[in-house]
């Protein structure tokens, strides 16, 4: 049986949090999931040792580039071709979208379960995903998403990074994907100040190349805590994820890097300045700070300098303990 999960959101975050749905999934039919994703998602890079996900089929569509595969109306017959090639038995499409159910239906996928058509406005991130399979599979399903990694690829990162249990192991997420997600350094050199003056620690620093992000990175990094700190802006997702699995704790932006390490076990605290709480609350491991003198976050908000690191250190201490 061949099944295949459209997910057509743009980042990291937006595939992972639809990871339990998939799992569920895998479980019902004992098979692993192929996945059609966007290429921003950068799931070949997380997901590719995940045992309940097979293929990810990347989606060449953009609004921003008019020549993707996918684009417009030729593209759509383009991926109705693809996609007869796999020769799917069932289809799950995590969107409202008339185009992706005749597309499936184009391709000769004989089970098509989606979303209802046409309710898009203003639709709840995970409820209409609870339904699907709920309703489509009676499979309750919760909030845990889970990415697996080879256990050789976890021990060779103990010996590359001199990763020990006698320190704690922080990564610090301090990327994002634009600048008001972006917490000033000011705020984790705060929060690092004062687990230190507890703990013996170790911060790994998850930035990406991006200018305003190194300007961050370079802060700590010249900071009196620059030799107990390891950036990771020169390796990949993939080379990146055996060294978050073996810290202890995050702490993380509205980063990516937030979603995959919750999504490996790790606790994660996670600083919310201007996106909805649900991304960074939707998983058991994420434990959210917002911004002082709020109730909850969405994309209006502009907290990013109203994070308190007195916060942030007490959730800390609170999930260390």
């Amino acid at each position: 049986m061949k099944i295949l999960a459209v997910q057509n959101r743009m980042g990291i975050g937006d595939t992972v949090i639809f990871l339990p749905y998939i799992q569920a999934i895998s479980k019902k039919f004992d098979t692993p999931v192929n996945l059609l994703v966007k290429q921003s998602s950068k799931a070949d890079q997380y997901l590719n040792q995940t045992k309940y996900i097979d293929k990810i089929i990347f989606l060449n569509r953009d609004r921003q580039n008019r020549n993707g595969r996918h684009n417009g109306i030729i593209g759509s017959f383009r991926l109705v071709k693809d996609l007869k090639n796999y020769d799917f038995d069932k289809i799950f499409i995590f969107n409202s979208s008339l185009r992706y159910n005749l597309i499936a239906k184009l391709a000769g996928i004989k089970e098509i379960y989606q979303y209802p058509l046409f309710k898009k406005l203003n639709q709840h991130i995970t409820q209409p995903a609870i339904n699907l399979i709920k309703d489509s599979l009676d499979v309750e399903v919760g909030s845990y998403p889970q990415i697996q990694i080879n256990d050789d690829r976890i021990k060779n990162s103990i010996l590359k990074f001199s990763i020990n249990n006698e320190t704690l192991n922080i990564l610090l997420g301090i990327g994002g994907s634009g600048p008001t997600k972006r917490v000033p350094s000011k705020t984790f050199l705060s929060v690092m100040e004062k687990i230190s003056n507890i703990k013996k620690c170790r911060f790994f620093l998850a930035t990406g190349k991006n200018p305003e992000e190194q300007i961050i990175l370079n802060d700590i990094l010249n900071s009196k805590f620059k030799n107990f700190c390891v950036p990771l802006d020169n390796l990949t997702i993939e080379e990146t994820l055996p060294v978050i699995k073996n810290c202890n704790i995050s702490i993380c932006n509205d980063t990516g890097f937030g979603h995959l390490s919750s999504a490996l076990n790790i606790k994660t605290i996670t600083l919310m300045v201007d996106t909805p709480l649900i991304y960074g609350s939707y998983s058991s491991n994420m434990y959210p700070i917002i911004p002082d003198g709020e109730h909850t976050v969405s994309h209006t908000t502009s907290g990013k300098n109203k994070i308190n690191p007195d916060k942030i250190f007490d959730k800390l201490v609170s999930l260390i303990d």
